[in-house]
Formats: C-alpha cells, structure tokens, sequence
C-alpha cells in the first residue's frame, strides 16, 4: 500500500488538490480498492482524533501570540533594533533580514508567518536601497526557516506531540542550529556582499540611537524568555507557555505599547484559525494516514529495507538526510513529521542515536524543505509578497540552500551542536 501510496499522493498534489484532501484520498481509494472498507471508516474517524489533543492547543496560541505581537506594530520594532546593530555594515539591510528572522522565530515560531510579516517590510526597503528584487525575496525565504527552528516550535510540538518526546527538551536543541543557520547566511550575505558591491546604510546609528532601540524592543524580546524559563522552571507546560504568551502580546499591545484597538480583535482571532485550522487539519490527516499505514505494517518493511542497506548509523543518517530533504521539497514539515517520524525514530534510537538528536536532525531538515523548490511553501509566500516569479526566487536561493545544507549535515555528525544545553539543563541524557 505504501508504494502506491507515494504516486497516487504526488499526482492528486500535481493536479492541485490541497495537502489536507491527498492524504487523505490516496490511502481511502486504495483500502476502498483492497476492499478494506472497515478501515476507511477507522481513517476518516482519526482526523478527529489526530487533532483532539492538549499538547497540540499550543499551536493555535502561538499563532494568536504572534498575530497580535504582528499587528501590534511589535514586528516594525525588532527590524528597527535589528537595523540600529546591523544595518551600517556592507549588505545591511540583508543582515537586518536575518537578524529579524532570528528575533521574530522567538515569538512565531512559523517560517510562514516570518516571511509574510517581515518580507511586507523588508523587501520594498531592500529594493528600494538597490538590492534586486529577486535576491531580497531569496534571503526573506531562506532567513524564514528559522522560525521553526528557534524556540517556539509549532514544528517541534507535533514531533514531540507524535513521538512521545519532551517538548522543552526539543526547544533547547533548536537553539544552536538555529542560531547556526542565521550566522552561516550572514557569512553568506558577507561574501555575496564584498563581491557584488552591496548598498551599504547611509549612516551608522549613535550609541544613544541603540539603547532607544533596544528600550522599544525590550518587550517583545522578553516573549521567548518567559515562554523558555516558564516551561524550564516547571511554573508552566508548553500549552500553558503558549496561552500565558498570548496574554502577554495582549497586555504589551493594549496597554503597554497601546498599538492595538479592539476593532483589530475579531480580525487577528479570525487570521489566527484560519492559520490554526490548515495546521491542525494537516495534523489529523497525516495522523489518520499514520494509523492505516501502520496496520499494513508498511513501517516495519520499510525499516527491513533501510537496515539492509548498511549497518553504519554515520552512512544510514547520510542517506536519510538526503530522503528527508526530497521529501521535504514536496510535503509540508508537519505531515512529513507526522508521517515518517515514527517510521525513522525507532530505527535510529535502535543504532545508539539519540532520540531528541534525531529529532532535531528530521525537524531542522524538513524545515529547509519549506524554501527548496520547487513545492517550498516559503518560497510560494514570498512570491506572493514581492510580486517576483517563485522560479526566479528558487535560482536567486540556491547559495543559502547550500548553508542550511551544510548546517544539516553540521548537526547530524556532531551531537553536541544541538545536544549540549539539553544535556546541561537535564533535559536530555
């Protein structure tokens, strides 16, 4: 079933119908054609089920959280501080872009929403100092991936959600390998920038324009530190982390920035679940699917099938980066996961890898996938924002593909990157 599974979900993908509607038809025409009648009604049923869950209540108040920190004008603020550190060097603006992508992914945690909120911006600022259009859509894109990575994680809460992990465990691995990847496209943008002559800032801001900076992005910035030392110190859980985020935003909007009017109200409730809902409704489709694919015990022939390929973790992690980064050019990160995460984890755990090491290597890998073309959802967004075509965005994106390529590979081979404060805090043997 697993092998017709794979076609008949890429052809319903190619003549356009939604993610959510594949996963679900491909394995329901294939039981109806098994004649396995009983278990359609089992998938179908397990929709419900896959999204009936209190871990996965911190998905849609991330997203409330950063809808209300977007509008609130929270966003303008962290580029403006981004821009006050950055923005005087060679390539500024670009930096900036990166810098903000950092910043935001600690309040999102969605590459979509960072491209949306932050291209709107940048792009028009960075084509107008004379970068290329198609260059400042590329960075926007590849700077995005960063959200899923650096805690919080709507990402890492559905791993962790699937497999079982702790959740504060695989926020603290994202740490490093985000920041990794935020520092490897500056080195990038450095060299892009020395060789194309990058616009460089008309001035360099005073020490006194900095500290102003910093005061108006204080608040914000205090968003991850409360989320991380709540969840950390046991005050809260991840799903409390994220509703005690959403009053945050609300609080700092309303009455201490005063950026937000109730007449705002009903339009973030309405763009946070309709977010929410493409999220979730992924969710309990792939875990509808989860639960067909594993009674044709699909997973466990498909584990036969990679251990006989070699018995070296080193090579068999090889390989599966390179399966991970195809399948993330076409399947979205949260039904990749959902999918493949207890097909993989098990064979890996059993080679002596760790499971929240595995984690972040599948989480960060799948990740990317969202800016590789030519099914990357980042790359769609920021087409749609800066009004350039996505084929010309895929070319301009390839050098910072190639970083977040070697970031991966970073990762995979050297546990420490990503293990060391897990295993510091105690969170991680």
């Amino acid at each position: 079933m697993l092998i017709w599974f794979l076609p008949t979900f890429l052809i319903f993908l190619l003549i356009g119908l939604p993610v959510f509607f594949a996963l679900l038809a491909a394995p329901g025409i294939l039981l109806w054609l098994n004649g396995q009648t009983n278990d359609i009604t089992l998938l179908y049923r397990n929709v419900y089920n896959g999204m009936d869950s209190f871990p996965l209540m911190a998905i849609p108040f991330f997203m409330l959280a950063g809808e209300l920190m977007n509008r609130g004008g929270i966003t303008i603020r962290l580029v403006e501080f981004s821009q006050a550190l950055m923005g005087h060097f060679r390539g500024g603006l670009a930096h900036v872009n990166v810098l903000s992508s950092i910043l935001f992914a600690g309040l999102s945690g969605s590459a979509v929403a960072d491209t949306s909120a932050l291209g709107s911006m940048l792009i028009p600022a960075m084509e107008k100092q004379g970068y290329t259009r198609k260059f400042a859509a590329a960075i926007t894109a590849a700077s995005s991936v960063i959200g899923p990575i650096i805690p919080p994680s709507g990402i890492m809460i559905i791993y962790a959600y699937v497999m079982g992990e702790s959740v504060a465990a695989l926020f603290l691995a994202g740490i490093v390998p985000g920041v990794m990847v935020g520092v490897g496209l500056m080195l990038m943008i450095k060299v892009m920038a020395d060789k194309y002559d990058f616009p460089v800032a008309s001035r360099k801001y005073t020490w006194p324009e900095r500290r102003q900076a910093s005061l108006k992005a204080f608040f914000p910035l205090m968003t991850p530190v409360i989320i991380l030392g709540g969840i950390l110190g046991g005050i809260f859980t991840p799903t409390e982390a994220a509703a005690v985020a959403v009053g945050y935003a609300f609080i700092i909007g309303f009455f201490v920035l005063r950026t937000l009017t109730l007449k705002e109200v009903p339009e973030i409730l309405s763009n946070a679940g309709m977010t929410s809902a493409v999220v979730l409704l992924l969710v309990g489709a792939a875990m509808a699917f989860k639960t067909v694919v594993s009674l044709s015990h699909a997973p466990e022939q498909l584990a036969s099938l990679i251990l006989s390929l070699s018995e070296n973790p080193l090579i068999l992690l090889f390989l599966i980066n390179l399966l991970l980064f195809v399948v993330g050019m076409f399947l979205d990160a949260g039904p990749a996961i959902i999918i493949l995460g207890p097909i993989l984890g098990p064979i890996f755990t059993s080679l002596g890898v760790d499971p929240i090491h595995f984690a972040i290597i599948m989480s960060v890998n799948l990740t990317v996938g969202l800016a590789t073309p030519p099914m990357g959802l980042v790359l769609f967004v920021a087409a749609a924002v800066s009004r350039e075509r996505v084929e010309t965005i895929a070319k301009a994106i390839l050098p910072f593909l190639a970083v977040e390529i070697i970031v991966i590979f970073l990762i995979t081979y050297i546990p420490a990157l990503s293990m060391t404060i897990p295993r510091i805090t105690g969170f991680a043997n």
